[in-house]
């Protein structure tokens, strides 16, 4: 069975309201939550960043799911500090968990106040401290000097079995790369064609076999209008490339920036529609593609209603065998 999990983002709603959507997800038939980890929202409308690794524990003891979770260790979350988490967690709940490294934004992780690095520096990070925690979930007395310090570290409290640690890339040349050394793709909706480049560089690079998840925002409501503008109030910060969106530390500064985007552009990075048909469509368009799951955010902030019609109408059309 391909995975269909919930998006919980908490840029966007409290801890308590992601709680209740992720009940509610379960019920409709998700079969997965997937967290966001933000230390500030990309605008003030979203206007939240709830602790990922704490909500994760409340959340996986109200909910059986499977969850997922996309961080970036580095200086605000040592990997140490990251690996001693996952230890925890997938020790209270085996087998259910599974996490997605990223090379970080600058939104999160420039609090610190360390110099911002470049990509190459950042990804450099990322692949230290993927070994890192690797070798610490292994149960490993971990020494390195290099981006990430880290000194005769050990966790001794370990899972029986260590959780799956996904790589999280948007790029073809980025998920090749990442496909050789990571266990997993976490990626994004894009076109068809250059999110098959995506998969297929990272099957190429050295992901043969290993699984592909892909994120795919849309913005659902039972009327186009409210789905759309839901679209622009929420996300019109967050269709940049990649590039931009790594580098901009500060919400006004994607408010500024988001000032001048259109319904024609957000519709380019967002599936917007009010037809359930329609969406379910376009979600097995991606299926096809031979991914082993779909992570669906709606980016608006009618979670319930999305929960709610995705559940009677969408799910039971999308083809997960």
């Amino acid at each position: 069975m391909k995975l269909i999990a919930f998006h919980a983002s908490h840029e966007q709603f409290s801890p308590p309201e992601l709680l209740r959507y992720a009940s509610l997800a379960e019920q409709a038939g998700f079969t997965a939550v997937h967290s966001s980890d933000h230390f500030q929202p990309w605008s003030q409308r979203q206007g939240e960043s709830g602790h990922a690794f704490s909500w994760l524990g409340a959340a996986m003891q109200a909910s059986p799911l499977p969850f997922g979770l996309i961080c970036a260790p580095g200086p605000r979350q040592h990997p140490a500090v990251v690996a001693q988490a996952i230890a925890t967690l997938a020790t209270l709940f085996p087998d259910r968990l599974w996490i997605a490294l990223g090379s970080g934004e600058a939104i999160n992780e420039r609090i610190t106040g360390q110099p911002w690095p470049t990509k190459v520096e950042r990804n450099e990070r990322l692949h230290e401290s993927f070994k890192i925690i690797r070798q610490l979930l292994d149960g490993k007395t971990v020494t390195h000097h290099g981006h990430v310090r880290i000194e005769e570290a050990r966790l001794y409290t370990l899972p029986e079995r260590r959780p799956p640690l996904f790589g999280a890339a948007i790029t073809p040349e980025t998920a090749r790369w990442i496909g050789s050394w990571s266990e997993g793709l976490l990626t994004i909706n894009q076109p068809l064609q250059r999110l098959k480049q995506v998969i297929q560089q990272f099957r190429e690079g050295g992901g043969h076999q290993k699984p592909v998840y892909v994120k795919v925002q849309l913005s659902y409501a039972r009327d186009y209008t409210q789905a759309l503008d839901g679209a622009l109030d929420q996300w019109a910060t967050n269709i940049f490339d990649s590039s931009i969106l790594a580098d901009l530390w500060q919400p006004e500064q994607f408010e500024t920036l988001s000032a001048f985007v259109r319904a024609e552009d957000i519709k380019r990075a967002v599936h917007v529609s009010e037809s359930t048909q329609q969406h379910a469509e376009w979600l097995n368009n991606y299926l096809t593609l031979g991914v082993d799951g779909l992570i669906l955010h709606n980016v608006n902030r009618q979670q319930g209603l999305f929960i709610e019609d995705f559940g009677k109408f969408v799910l039971p059309q999308l083809k997960t065998r």
